[in-house]
């Protein structure tokens, strides 16, 4: 009833459907149409996981999802005791990027990180000390366990971590409310 073309009465004006995506000629939509680029939705296979992300550069993302992909013997020896909040009933997660680097497992709520070395870190020492201190710098305690200790004592390796998840640092004064320290 209310209906003339394009417009009801009640409503106000109908929306107009999108021209396809493709080379169809501008003509055929009419004058009055905007041009294709002008519409907010991307065409059929669109923009995707393309162009810059600038909140991503830097981030190894796609290496830790490869690296999860392809764990070691050991990584996944240790990820069997420590998935599913096994330790401490604390969530950890495999392969997470940390600025620039990537952290075999990490327990977010816990800012600790462990890492499993095979003898390839053995001549890379140098770089090891250099990433455990940007992550401690970013508030990271890191703990870091040989390949033959967790294939070989794995119980005493899951004991050093639940130690480490109880030895939570204490705040640092600066951090903590006013009269807060007495109660």
């Amino acid at each position: 009833m209310g209906l003339v073309r394009g417009f009801d009465r009640e409503r106000g004006p109908l929306p107009q459907p999108l021209p396809p995506a493709g080379g169809e000629p501008r003509t055929a939509w009419g004058e009055n149409c905007p041009p294709q680029s002008a519409h907010p939705l991307p065409q059929a296979g669109g923009d995707r996981g393309e162009g810059p992300r600038p909140f991503r550069e830097g981030r190894p993302t796609r290496q830790a999802r490869e690296l999860r992909l392809n764990p070691t013997d050991a990584e996944r020896r240790l990820w069997r005791a420590l998935s599913r909040r096994q330790i401490a009933g604390v969530r950890f997660n495999r392969q997470v990027p940390v600025g620039p680097y990537i952290a075999d497992f990490a327990a977010r709520s816990e800012k600790l990180i462990v890492e499993v070395d095979g003898g390839q870190h053995d001549e890379r020492a140098a770089y090891d000390e250099g990433r455990t201190r940007y992550l401690e710098a970013q508030g990271w305690r890191v703990i870091r366990f040989w390949n033959n200790e967790v294939l070989g004592n794995l119980e005493g390796v899951v004991q050093t971590i639940e130690r480490a998840l109880a030895e939570k640092p204490s705040p640092s004064p600066s951090r903590l409310r006013e009269g807060s320290l007495l109660g």
